[in-house]
């Protein structure tokens, strides 16, 4: 008898046309490290008297489908993780292509999302995905990896695939070693780690329906916060905080075969740290950001990847 194993699990992912209805076809396997997505249906215990001390049969709640993906950061794959953040990208060149993401769309793409386990066999297509918040951070060493948390309308179950034979991508995986940070043009030095979180703060829409499910998902205001560590060796941090200014700070990655991904943040206020000496070891202040939208460029933030993807 096959037993469900992670090492065979799959999953593909689609743009929808309408939100709710999973596409015909157009599915694209995705690379993952884990996933949490799932739909879930609480049981409401009763509350009925008069038949004794045996309670009744509960009652089913609504239906809760959402979770989290764990992806990597890579040259392709990654573009739809984007698109999903942000909203169709402008993209020019005619290869490599550059793909331009930028915040403050009003209206967010639904994505389809289904995850196999062939060897059950159990399908699940999650269909109304929309992207909540996206984070990862930024180190010396170890895996680079994203966290995706999608909001989904439901889930439907079946013992085959409804994708189709998903198109496939080449795996271009950034490293942290290729990473890099600049404040206003200049690389920031002395840093030890770096956290970014970009939110969507989607408001689920619970209207009454007879399957439970929600009516959608819609964006309000955005968020893009984070934190930089950084060994204290000046004072250009603390007196940014201090006055109040903003700055720009852009978290890059570059590979050698040209393919790059470069997040710019435009306005970017820190907050006034406390320096702690601790011990003989040398001084750490963790400086917790908070982005805005910038009046000169008029948005928060820009994604810019280039790759070998024609459209996205």
């Amino acid at each position: 008898m096959a037993r469900a194993q992670g090492a065979r699990a799959l999953m593909a992912l689609a743009f929808e046309t309408v939100y709710g209805t999973p596409p015909a076809g157009g599915f694209t396997r995705m690379p993952f490290a884990s996933t949490s997505l799932g739909a879930e249906q609480p049981l409401l215990n009763s509350e009925l008297l008069g038949y004794g001390r045996d309670p009744l049969a509960p009652i089913k709640d609504a239906v809760t489908a959402d979770g989290d993906v764990v992806v990597p950061l890579d040259a392709e794959a990654f573009g739809f993780w984007l698109k999903a953040a942000f909203g169709a990208p402008i993209t020019s060149g005619t290869g490599p292509w550059t793909h331009e993401f930028q915040s403050g769309a009003w209206t967010l793409p639904s994505i389809t999302i289904e995850t196999g386990m062939p060897e059950v066999p159990r399908y699940a297509m999650y269909s109304g995905c929309v992207l909540d918040q996206i984070s990862w951070q930024m180190q010396r060493s170890g895996l680079l990896t994203a966290t995706v948390r999608l909001v989904a309308q439901g889930e439907t179950i079946g013992t085959t695939s409804s994708a189709g034979t998903p198109a496939a991508l080449e795996l271009k995986r950034f490293g942290h070693f290729n990473g890099s940070i600049t404040r206003n043009g200049t690389s920031l030095g002395n840093l030890v780690s770096a956290e970014i979180t970009y939110a969507n703060n989607l408001d689920r829409i619970e209207t009454i329906r007879n399957d439970g499910r929600i009516d959608g998902a819609d964006p309000s205001i955005a968020a893009l916060t984070g934190s930089i560590e950084v060994r204290f060796a000046d004072s250009t941090l603390v007196s940014q905080a201090i006055n109040g200014d903003p700055c720009e700070l852009e978290f890059g990655y570059a590979l050698p075969s040209g393919e790059s991904l470069r997040l710019t943040v435009h306005a970017v206020y820190l907050p006034r740290p406390r320096i702690e000496i601790s011990g003989p070891q040398g001084v750490q202040a963790t400086f917790d950001w908070q982005a805005a939208r910038d009046s000169t460029v008029g948005r928060m933030c820009t994604a810019i990847l280039t790759n070998d993807i024609e459209v996205y």
